[in-house]
């Protein structure tokens, strides 16, 4: 690791300590600097503001499950198995901070927030995301409708978004609730993914790529 990625990795970590102990409203920028025992001017020269911060936070989160999911995604084909551990290595990943997400989601909650999943901000880790989930499909025998295909990598990352809400939520031990939607529900999406093919399922997964693309467009 570099001097600067040190230098970055500090800041971040500082800034989420103090996010989960004053919240995130009530961090300063010149908080998060004494923090990590850094300057204000060094620290602003890495992050612009706290929302940028948070980004940088999302990229780190997206890249160690991308990492974490690389070893259990060998040597399988199956679409379910494929999708399920690495939803298992997000919970992983994701742990130490499950006190933290739910201020963090109670800011990207509000409309127009660049800590949206789904803002301009938020771009680069919904990329690395959708990626890795692309390369659970691509890794996988399965088969699906022709004109869903090039979609359903974003559709798995909405589902994933699906499981991180209830994670948000989810106060039982060992997130016990959280793992055991996943384990109920991936054999359902994996079997949607295979129903897609059938001629009586081909008027719906024509509308599918179109709806992004309205949604996408914001029509």
């Amino acid at each position: 690791m570099t001097k600067s990625q040190r230098t970055r990795s500090l800041i971040v970590d500082a800034a989420l300590r103090l996010f989960r102990e004053r919240g995130y409203e009530r961090t300063t920028m010149r908080a998060i600097a004494e923090a990590a025992g850094v300057s204000v001017g060094n620290a602003y020269y890495y992050f612009r503001s706290k929302e940028e911060l948070v980004q940088g936070f999302y990229e780190h989160i997206a890249a160690d499950h991308t990492a974490a999911a690389a070893e259990p995604l060998t040597g399988s084909t199956d679409l379910a198995q494929r999708l399920r551990v690495t939803l298992l290595a997000w919970l992983t990943v994701a742990e130490p901070y499950h006190a933290l997400a739910g201020r963090f989601f109670a800011v990207a909650a509000q409309p127009g927030n660049p800590l949206s999943p789904f803002s301009q901000a938020s771009y680069p880790a919904r990329q690395v995301a959708i990626a890795l989930y692309r390369e659970v499909i691509e890794g996988s025998s399965i088969r699906v409708a022709e004109e869903l295909e090039p979609e359903l990598p974003e559709l798995l990352w909405l589902y994933h978004l699906g499981i991180v809400l209830f994670w948000v939520y989810d106060d039982s031990a060992g997130l016990r609730r959280t793992r055991a939607l996943i384990e109920r529900t991936v054999p359902m999406v994996e079997r949607l993914c295979r129903l897609s093919r059938l001629r009586v399922f081909r008027p719906l997964t024509r509308q599918i790529p179109q709806l992004l693309t309205e949604l996408r467009n914001g029509d």
